[in-house]
């Protein structure tokens, strides 16, 4: 069973920087597949912010592009969320999604994913 734990969540003002980390264990498989990052915000449907798939293509929200930067190291089996500049509307919990169903355009849906973590806590303070 995939299990995933997010950390590196916290305070932060206008500007700063975070770095998120989503370790994977059950076994490993985001090697070769689509892993992402998801948020959500009190009173706001989850959304999703980045994506990488199996060839290392990161993908992006509109949100995100920019100033956010997804990778992963499929040695460690983990996947990482740089987020750079932050504003006060990124505040949200966050959650990695992995283990999809299919791969492709797919990797930006939410049911696409059938594991998840248990999400951590992103606070911008302006």
């Amino acid at each position: 069973q995939v299990q995933l734990v997010e950390s590196g969540g916290g305070s932060v003002q206008a500007g700063g920087s975070l770095r998120l980390s989503c370790a994977a264990s059950g076994y490993s498989y985001i090697r070769n597949n689509c892993i992402g990052w998801f948020r959500q915000a009190p009173g706001k449907e989850r959304e999703a912010v980045a994506y990488i798939d199996s060839y290392m293509s990161e993908k992006y929200a509109e949100s995100a592009r920019g100033r956010f930067y997804i990778s992963k190291d499929v040695a460690l089996d983990t996947l990482y969320l740089q987020m750079n500049s932050l504003k006060s509307e990124d505040t949200a919990m966050y959650y990695c999604a992995g283990d999809p169903q299919s791969n492709g355009a797919s990797c930006w849906r939410e049911d696409n994913y059938r594991a998840w973590g248990q999400g951590t806590q992103v606070t911008v303070s302006s």
